[in-house]
Order: C-alpha cells, then sequence, then structure tokens
C-alpha cells in the first residue's frame, strides 16, 4: 500500500462494511475489518438490491459471481391481501436495464455476504479479524482509535462504524439513540420450494397489503427457494432482534384470514423468525473527528422500502471514493456524511410512509381496496416514490 495512502478501521462486517473495505482496497487504501462474530456466516434471509445497489456490485467486478446465486425477477406485483386481486407494480426484468442500466435482484443475505467476504481476502488475505468486539471510536491526539470491549485499542487513520442498528461506536460518539416501537412485528423466514404445491408463485416479487399488515415473497438463489417477509400491527411482541425465533403455528394464526397463498407460504416457513420494528428519527450528523458511520450505524429503516442494504453498499462505496479523492481524512469524511445526508434521510421518511400505505385500513373492503390501490400505486406514484432511487449512480455522485 502506498504510504500517501490512510489506513482505515471498520468495526462490523456486514454487508456495509464489506462493501466498503473491498471499495477501499480497489483503491489501495489499506483496511482492517474487525468483527465480534468468532465465525463469519451472515445472518438473516432474503433481501433486494435495486438497480442502484447492482451498480455497486457491478463497479465492485463482482457481477459475475452475484448473477450465479441471485434470482431475477420478471417484475413486481401488488395484492390484496384477502381476495388476491393483483396489480402490476414495476417490470423489473429487461426495463431494469433498460431504464437503470443494471439488473434488480434478490440476494440470500448469507450468500451476497460470501462473495464479499472472498474478495476481500482475494485482495488481503488477513484484512478481517474476528472475536473482536468493539466497544467505542474516538479521535485521539491527530488518530482515530478503535476500541474492545477487552480494553485493547487500534489506531488508524479512520474509523468507521459499520457495526449495525445497535452500535457501539455511534453510542460512543452520541449516546444511546431513541428509538419508538411502531407497533408492528415482523415474520421472516426461508421455504424450500420443493414444499409448496405447484403452480402457488408466479415469478415475480409480490407485495400483499392489507388492513393492519403486508407480506412479501420472492425467490431466492434461482428460484430453490421462496423468501417470506410478513409484518402485523401487534404490541404484544417489543424485542427488536434478528435471531429470536418464533413458530409456524403463531405466524400462521397472524394471517389466518389472509389469502390460501398467504397462508400456505406461512405454514411451510423452515424456521420462523420474528422482530419488533423501531422507528428511528434520521441523524443530522453522524461524523465527528476521524471516525464516521455507515449504514444501520446511522441511517436505519424500516424494511418497507427494500433499501436498507442497498443505503449501506452506496456509503461503502461513497466513503471510498471521498477517502481516495481527498487528501486530508476528517474533510473525507465530512464530504462523504454531506453528500448522504439527504438522501439517506429521505430513504427513512420513504420506509416509514410504506408502513401507512401497506397498512391502511382502506384496505379491508373489498371495493374501496381497488380504488385504494389504484390511487397509491398509479403510474406517476410509483414513480415519484422508487425513481429518485433506482437512478442513483454512486459510483460518480458528487462528493
Amino acid at each position: 500500500m502506498a504510504d500517501s495512502k490512510p489506513h482505515v478501521a471498520i468495526a462490523g462486517a456486514g454487508i456495509g462494511g464489506l462493501t466498503a473495505t473491498l471499495a477501499l482496497l480497489k483503491r489501495g487504501i489499506d483496511v482492517d475489518i474487525y468483527e465480534q462474530a468468532p465465525a463469519l456466516g451472515e445472518i438473516g434471509a432474503g433481501f433486494q438490491v435495486s438497480a442502484n445497489g447492482t451498480r455497486v456490485l457491478y463497479h465492485l467486478d463482482l457481477g459475475e459471481e452475484i448473477e450465479k446465486i441471485c434470482w431475477t425477477p420478471n417484475g413486481k406485483e401488488i395484492r390484496i391481501w384477502n381476495t388476491g386481486q393483483t396489480w402490476p407494480l414495476f417490470d423489473l426484468g429487461t426495463e431494469s436495464v433498460a431504464r437503470y442500466g443494471f439488473p434488480y435482484m434478490m440476494f440470500h443475505r448469507a450468500d451476497l455476504h460470501e462473495i464479499l467476504v472472498n474478495a476481500v481476502r482475494a485482495l488481503k488475505p488477513d484484512a478481517i479479524h474476528l472475536n473482536a468486539c468493539c466497544a467505542g471510536a474516538e479521535t485521539r491526539d491527530g488518530k482515530a482509535v478503535l476500541k474492545f470491549e477487552d480494553g485493547a485499542e487500534v489506531a488508524a487513520d479512520a474509523v468507521i462504524g459499520a457495526d449495525g442498528i445497535h452500535s457501539n461506536i455511534r453510542q460512543s460518539l452520541f449516546g444511546p439513540d431513541k428509538p419508538r416501537f411502531t407497533g408492528i412485528m415482523a415474520w421472516r423466514g426461508v421455504i424450500d420450494v420443493n414444499d409448496l404445491p405447484d403452480g402457488l408463485l408466479r415469478p415475480v416479487g409480490t407485495n400483499w397489503v392489507g388492513p393492519g399488515g403486508h407480506v412479501v415473497h420472492y425467490y431466492l438463489r434461482g428460484g430453490k427457494l421462496v423468501n417470506f417477509f410478513g409484518a402485523q400491527e401487534r404490541d404484544d411482541w417489543q424485542v427488536e432482534s434478528w435471531v429470536a425465533e418464533g413458530s409456524r403455528e403463531e405466524c400462521v394464526a397472524d394471517f389466518a384470514e389472509w389469502h390460501e397463498v398467504v397462508r400456505t407460504l406461512a405454514a411451510h416457513i423452515e424456521r420462523p423468525l420474528k422482530w419488533a420494528l423501531m422507528d428511528r428519527d434520521p441523524m443530522e450528523n453522524w461524523t465527528e473527528g476521524r471516525v464516521s458511520l455507515l449504514g444501520d450505524a446511522c441511517h436505519p429503516m424500516l424494511p418497507f422500502l427494500a433499501q436498507g442494504a442497498v443505503m449501506a453498499m452506496e456509503d461503502g462505496l461513497m466513503l471510498a471514493r471521498a477517502l481516495d479523492e481527498i487528501p486530508d481524512v476528517a474533510e473525507a469524511l465530512q464530504r462523504y456524511q454531506a453528500a448522504r445526508l439527504e438522501r439517506t434521510a429521505r430513504a427513512v421518511k420513504g420506509s416509514s410512509d410504506n408502513a401507512t400505505r401497506f397498512h391502511n385500513s382502506q384496505l379491508a373492503d373489498p371495493a374501496v381496496a381497488q380504488k385504494y390501490v389504484d390511487e397509491q400505486w398509479d403510474t406517476d406514484e410509483i414513480a415519484a416514490r422508487y425513481e429518485w432511487l433506482f437512478t442513483f449512480d454512486a459510483t460518480s455522485a458528487p462528493i
């Protein structure tokens, strides 16, 4: 590594931290990434990556790899929770590439995580440090200092907190956040397609909307799995955890009055996980001296816009560009933040707005529901909600 380049320490080896690490290494910037887990293996189920996110992955020379493990939908549909009445939302096949230059893909989180890990290690085999529980960070004597729970410290030119929604780095800089329970809990899990009746699902991403809840499902791994996400307005579960297990019976009960397709999917989830959804106000500042944040550590959002992981990937690339293009590290971090604040805050708000849109009480009456969906998912309404997201180019946006 060139001596003129900074050395960066990153807390957290999730999707955002690994994207940042890979983007930095490709620019000749040395990185060490510290992960609290004793072994690498991303938890979670499926997630969606729209064209603004796949653009980042192709820019990082991962196109051939992601094409092997993704599922590319023909489109997206909106369906009424009980009648199954259907409206097209997007054509995501050839139209995504034609309009935005890149495809819309669905991934199992573990699959994309593994590709990023391998790409990082191909450039720097010892970049990822496991069993490293980061406790906080500060700027001290012109250096960034990453602190660990065992009392150890690492000095670098910059420290980046990519340590997720409960970020210790964020709390060490700005104190604990103040999440608000939304009154919504969510189910998620995956289903082996061989366990489902033939012809149950079409090759599209589907969003069922209903009074007090919604369901999203789509294929993963080239069609071998189905990802299930179901949200219900319930106040009896307020644990914000990605690993708390529920039961199929409880999940099915939450959707007992929904369409047969939804009930069938719920009954076949391999390992139903449930978590409470918390809402947070966007941060107005997430950088202090030589320490900054990215992804859920600074702009966590409800999973209703399919942009949480994508925003983290955009962050990672634009952070790398800033540190590569701007010699002064503190200034580079400020410029990175300035380039991301408005966009990520808009995504946070868009995600919150969709909670109301997807769960509207007007959806209870089939006659009223049809008019509501016609209005809310009108072509112009869809464009206003999504075009600004999909057209963004993190490879060239001003910093």
